[in-house]
């Protein structure tokens, strides 16, 4: 198909409709609130439901109800609206069933401004509720990556009776780039054993739950979540790799903020320097492997992110302490620009390489007040 013209938010909600989409529930709030307003009108028109709910704690139960009964279904929300789900989000867990949530996420903490930050990256690689239990988390860098990983949150829910995330900073929701849709999918509502619905109304009733008061039944309900996320350990990581084949600098950066990075590797690589960018796209479960084998070829290691260093610490116990790890971050909605990632570049490539034991954050921190 040929190439449109498309705003991130709305690449992100006709990817889920051409996906098999049957049920949207969500609130809306900046800057994501065009992935609600762009559904309210294509639901509706082709049959499927939608719903803008009371609040944020409303949508994702009803997004909960419509998962038990093994349709597709998604919200959307940004920042502190995806807090106020958070109860909601380890009920569909415990309950394991499939369901799609979106975060186009802005600065905070708090209520915090409407600006573009990765501030929730421990919030759902980490958090996301109560209890113990994984999630798969996709991070986009490009409209046609969100259009591409939107299509596939929907298959890897599914195959895993899980909740797969998709984050994404309010730059990519807001900005638009040629993409490619997918074709559209027939809705097939599919016979799901586990499904309220299953055959289709010609069986018992199917109790679904999240409660189990004997703690030896709670104790098997994790440890069958944790034997399902090996299986996504295994089969589901993925990452990009920018000019890594010679680099003895690595560049770790997930969605806009390894954007921005890739624009600085390939400046730095004119003028000589050897540096290479590892872009991950599974944050949740994360490309350590890789990056531990990188530890052969590299001297050093730098993160930068759109926060004050979340997916470092990741970084951090991936390398294992056996190559320098430093960090370059703008947190409170504000986006780098590829010179700021350069001049990070030269300082480590030109600079003796600190010691194990230099904490990367304490360094960040005292240039950046320096800078201020």
């Amino acid at each position: 198909m040929p190439k449109e013209l498309w705003k991130g938010n709305e690449a992100i909600a006709e990817a889920a409709v051409r996906a098999g989409l049957e049920a949207y529930f969500g609130y809306p709030i900046t800057p994501q609130t065009e992935v609600l307003e762009y559904l309210s009108r294509r639901m509706p028109e082709l049959g499927r439901a939608f719903v803008q709910a009371e609040s944020e704690l409303g949508a994702v139960n009803m997004v909960y109800g419509a998962a038990c009964t093994g349709v597709r279904v998604m919200s959307s929300s940004s920042s502190p609206g995806v807090s106020l789900m958070m109860e909601g989000l380890s009920y569909i867990a415990g309950t394991e069933v499939p369901a799609v949530l979106v975060n186009v996420m802005r600065g905070g903490p708090g209520l915090g401004n409407i600006a573009p930050a990765q501030s929730d990256y421990n919030q759902a690689v980490r958090g996301g509720g109560h209890g113990d239990y994984p999630r798969i988390v996709l991070a986009p860098a490009s409209v046609q990556e969100a259009i591409d990983l939107t299509v596939l949150s929907f298959d890897l829910a599914e195959k895993y009776r899980m909740i797969c995330m998709l984050i994404l900073d309010g730059a990519i929701g807001q900005m638009m780039e040629p993409a490619e849709m997918p074709e559209m999918k027939p809705v097939q509502r599919k016979d799901f054993e586990w499904a309220t619905n299953a055959t289709m109304g010609k069986r018992e009733r199917r109790l679904l739950t999240s409660i189990y008061l004997n703690p030896l039944d709670e104790e098997q309900t994790n440890l069958r979540l944790l034997s399902r996320w090996k299986e996504v350990q295994n089969n589901e990581v993925r990452y990009k790799e920018y000019f890594i084949d010679d680099a003895e600098i690595v560049i770790v950066g997930f969605g806009t903020a390894g954007r921005v990075a890739l624009s600085a590797v390939r400046e730095a690589r004119e003028q000589g320097i050897k540096v290479g960018l590892l872009r991950p796209i599974t944050v949740s479960p994360f490309p350590s492997e890789r990056l531990s084998q990188l530890t052969g070829q590299a001297r050093a290691f730098l993160v930068t992110e759109m926060n004050m260093g979340q997916m470092l610490d990741d970084v951090q116990m991936a390398v294992r302490g056996r190559v320098p790890v430093e960090f370059y971050g703008r947190p409170g909605g504000v986006v780098p620009f590829p010179d700021e990632i350069l001049s990070e570049i030269k300082r480590i490539n030109s600079a003796p390489i600190a010691d194990d034991h230099t904490d990367a954050r304490d360094a960040w921190l005292t240039r950046m007040t320096a800078r201020a």
